[in-house]
């Protein structure tokens, strides 16, 4: 039985209840431990002990918490894998209990911690610090030598607590590496926003485009408020990505609004938050989408869309930097960049009386007029090829190039839903595609319609089908680089028949060399 130095009875259920509390109050694993050290001083009549732990990269050993040793001693106490009775415990994963330990050639006292002292009177019992077959470090106990008695209980008993504290241990280990991995995983996201939202994401070579890009980087690493007009399609919101994850506000909240989406009733619960019953169904406090864009930005989407009265209470945030939730009475400050965007004629709809004047000014600090497509013929292949790149790799298909005429068709085309039709229309395409090129019967009935297309032209079936035919001809000889022989075998025709109809239809097969 084991009992305390001063020969009282050692309670064991108690000590080894106060450390596993000891050891659970805190993530702070050596605040934990240098909690254990006191109660087995304490329960155990302790006079000196340490907690060491491996460095498995170094194979060094080091002292981390100790009690009884200054911290010059406890410093000097590092070892190597083998050396005293500290490193033979960590090397071999036993425990090793000395009587006397000035019998003892393996103990080392490297930390000079026992000097001056009858080290016949000190016995000293080592024990590992072990998860499953993995030693990670040891516990080791000085208590005063009680003649020959064995120290087999107390082999026992810091073993168990041993076992507490590797578990302590383990389970640190866990969240320091989830930790780790969510940072990195933190990390890893942020460069893909930046990377997805950079302005080299924003395609077009257009004159009109280039001046887009200009308005966008002089105005991004301000704090300027920022209006979007243009038709739907054009890519409001990707410049508002663009423009947040390009500012100084980057690493803040970015929260997005569709303001045509919000019902007239709840857009001052969206946008200020709410107390708890402040209307029917509220049943709890809820923050507003400006308090959670605190410090960060706020996109405002299709803003002409709000009522007159919601437009009253967003120009008092904008301007006083402050609001109430609704139901409320305490002030909150918030620091939010706005972003509004919008395909409505908000000069026309300030004439109307349908939208504030004094909201206009306030979000037209620094217009960006986006351009509909058909304004910009030049990048309407660009875009395509784009397009037609991405949904080639999300469907797995091996699709190489767009058609001439399919090309035509699409540069043709009025384009009214824009950018976004526009991807439609290749995401449909590269579906319909079952080889490596996308064919004009791939597009869209709109773009093949005449009156969609303004391009209306009668056309015979045999018209039609010798526009097809060299078409394919064409193609043909792009895959195959003018290679009359390779262009003929892809179509399961003979040579001489592709030759006759490239004759026929007065195709230049070096020019596809």
């Amino acid at each position: 039985m084991a009992t305390k130095s001063n020969g009282q009875k050692f309670d064991e259920i108690a000590c080894l209840y106060e450390i596993s509390n000891a050891i659970h109050a805190t993530l702070d694993l050596k605040k934990a431990l240098y909690g254990v050290m006191d109660l087995l001083a304490a329960h155990l009549g302790m006079n000196r002990g340490s907690i060491a732990l491996l460095n498995p990269e170094t194979s060094e050993i080091h002292i981390e918490v100790a009690h009884g040793m200054s911290p010059i001693a406890k410093s000097k106490g590092r070892y190597k894998l083998g050396e005293g009775i500290t490193g033979r415990v960590i090397e071999t994963g036993r425990p090793i209990a000395v009587p006397e330990i000035g019998d003892e050639p393996l103990f080392l006292d490297r930390t000079g911690a026992r000097s001056g002292i009858d080290k016949s009177k000190i016995s000293f019992i080592c024990v590992p610090i072990k998860d499953g077959s993995r030693v990670i470090g040891a516990l080791s106990v000085d208590r005063v030598f009680e003649g020959k008695s064995p120290l087999e209980d107390y082999v026992r008993i810091l073993s168990i607590i041993s076992s507490m504290i590797v578990q302590k241990v383990v389970m640190l280990e866990k969240i320091n590496r989830e930790k780790d991995q969510l940072r990195e995983e933190n990390l890893r996201l942020k460069k893909e926003l930046n990377k997805k939202y950079s302005f080299s994401n924003i395609i077009g070579n257009s004159r009109k485009m280039q001046e887009v890009f200009y308005l966008i980087t002089q105005v991004a690493k301000s704090n300027a408020n920022v209006l979007l007009l243009g038709e739907s399609g054009t890519g409001k919101e990707m410049v508002a990505n663009a423009i947040h994850y390009n500012s100084l506000r980057a690493a803040k909240p970015f929260v997005k609004i569709n303001c045509a989406a919000l019902p007239e009733n709840l857009v001052e619960a969206e946008l200020f938050g709410h107390e708890k019953g402040a209307f029917t169904g509220a049943s709890r406090q809820k923050e507003g989408k400006f308090e959670l864009a605190n410090g960060g930005t706020i996109f405002l989407d299709e803003i002409g869309s709000l009522a007159l009265e919601s437009q009253g209470k967003l120009l008092r945030v904008l301007q006083e930097r402050e609001l109430e939730r609704l139901g409320g009475t305490k002030t909150i400050k918030v620091n939010v960049r706005l972003i509004a965007a919008t395909n409505q004629d908000l000069a026309g709809a300030v004439e109307a009386n349908r939208f504030r004047e004094d909201l206009f000014y306030r979000l037209n600090v620094y217009p960006i007029y986006l351009p509909a497509l058909r304004e910009r013929e030049a990048d309407v292949l660009m875009l395509a090829d784009y397009f037609l790149e991405k949904y080639a790799k999300e469907y797995d298909k091996d699709i190489k190039r767009i058609s001439t005429p399919a090309i035509d068709a699409m540069v043709r085309y009025n384009w009214p839903g824009n950018v976004r039709e526009l991807e439609n229309c290749m995401e449909r395409a590269v579906l319909l595609c079952n080889d490596h090129v996308i064919h004009s019967y791939h597009l869209p009935p709109t773009l093949q319609t005449a009156e969609d297309t303004g391009t209306h032209q009668t056309q015979s079936l045999e018209e039609a089908m010798e526009i097809f035919e060299r078409e394919l001809l064409i193609d043909s000889l792009k895959s195959s680089r003018g290679n009359m022989r390779k262009a003929a075998e892809a179509l399961k025709t003979t040579e001489r028949i592709f030759g006759y109809k490239v004759k026929k239809y007065g195709i230049n097969p070096k020019l596809y060399r």
